[in-house]
């Protein structure tokens, strides 16, 4: 592992790329229409996660002046005692050394992902899809002008410009050191990682969350929570895909109505089980799997839960781990939901599509983690740091 770089330095680079992407705009946006152009793909979702506007753009800057404004994640003490010997023992935060991030799509990955890898010490290999290929490198040019610029070696943001084959083989037996790898893309990216992965992965990506509407629920608000929740950015993992209807909901017919008839005016497909599929703008389920699937489309599927515990439990079995909401009036009934549910963000009277790095104050994300080690949810700066004993002495020696 090489020298950690000075907070200053690291702070100045991030500085730096902000000012490159605001100069070179028109550039990234060109590299982006020729990828836009090439890709011929009907995947909706990849088609949006691909394109760079102004606004992309602009977030992009945004993240890397508030990753170089927040305070250095290394070097924190989480635990110091003086042993009875007189050695001053502690722990703090470490970088973990080289991170390997692997994903479709998206080149704000590689201006997001890399700034917070950068900025807690890590070295970055970026593994991005072929589909955005142009715009990665048009990126990756001003990544190492901005270290250059501040005499930082350009091997801590390299890009990997591997197919599949070279991948996997760079997965079995790297050629460097990895320390940390984070996949983010589809499920059959994740599974491919985790198949020939030789170090620890953190499996980032998967949604398939659900909404609950109690019978408490003022049903405006639960209408209004699941439009946005579903329409507002179908290739988002935060973006919503199932909802729970309490049984015994007031004026349940009437509610679900009016439901159906905004879901169609985004033009959203949906599914539903046998105790809704009689309505009009429905179509029954015919394979129980689609519970598990995760659709980043303008689908849905709307079904009905007999009480909270039946809906906790269809959530803990179908959910994908990432989030979950329950629309009520009801607190208690709230707070039960969100201790039992089995998911890294759980909502009450709120949109899932909050589940963000950014939007949780974490000036953005290096993915968000449906794993349970070491970090759930969005991993910001602070969480892309392992951990490291300090020990200090005079000579002692163990008896």
């Amino acid at each position: 592992m090489s020298i950690i770089l000075e907070i200053g330095q690291r702070n100045a680079v991030l500085t730096t790329m902000a000012s490159l992407l605001a100069k070179n705009r028109q550039t990234i946006l060109a590299a982006n229409r020729t990828d836009m152009q090439r890709y011929s793909g009907d995947d909706l979702a990849m088609r949006d996660r691909l394109k760079v506007d102004d606004t992309k753009i602009d977030g992009m800057i945004v993240s890397l002046r508030q990753l170089a404004s927040q305070d250095d994640p290394l070097g924190v003490e989480r635990f110091q005692f003086t042993h009875e010997n007189g050695m001053q023992v502690s722990n703090k935060t470490a970088p973990f050394g080289t991170v390997l991030i692997i994903y479709e799509s998206r080149p704000d990955v590689t201006i997001e992902a890399a700034g917070i890898a950068f900025k807690s010490g890590n070295k970055i290999l970026l593994k991005g899809g072929k589909e955005s290929l142009n715009s990665n490198l048009a990126l990756i040019e001003l990544w190492h002008s901005a270290l250059v610029e501040h005499n930082v070696d350009t091997d801590w943001v390299t890009y990997l410009q591997f197919d599949r084959g070279e991948t996997q083989v760079f997965l079995e037996k790297p050629t460097q050191k990895v320390d940390l790898i984070v996949p983010r893309g589809g499920e059959k990216l994740i599974a491919f990682v985790k198949q020939h992965a030789t170090c620890p992965v953190i499996v980032s990506g998967r949604g398939n969350n659900f909404v609950y509407v109690d019978r408490e629920a003022d049903l405006q608000m639960a209408s209004d929570i699941i439009i946005n929740a579903k329409t507002t950015k179908i290739s988002a993992c935060n973006a919503l895909d199932k909802v729970l209807i309490a049984t015994d909901l007031p004026r349940k017919h009437q509610f679900l109505q009016h439901l159906i008839q905004e879901l169609k005016k985004s033009k959203v497909e949906i599914f539903a089980d046998n105790t809704i599929s009689s309505m009009d703008g429905t179509q029954e389920i015919t394979d129980e799997t689609i519970w598990f699937e995760e659709f980043l489309d303008y689908k849905i599927v709307i079904g009905q839960a007999s009480s909270l515990e039946d809906a906790v439990t269809k959530i803990n079995r179908y959910g994908g781990g990432h989030s979950a909401s329950i629309i009520t009036a009801n607190n208690d009934t709230a707070q039960t939901f969100m201790e039992s549910v089995d998911a890294a963000a759980v909502y009450h009277n709120a949109s899932t599509r909050f589940t963000d790095g950014g939007q949780f104050g974490l000036g953005g994300e290096l993915a968000i983690s449906t794993d349970k080690l070491h970090q759930r949810g969005p991993i910001g700066l602070q969480h892309l740091v392992t951990n490291k004993w300090f020990v200090k002495g005079n000579g002692q020696v163990r008896s």
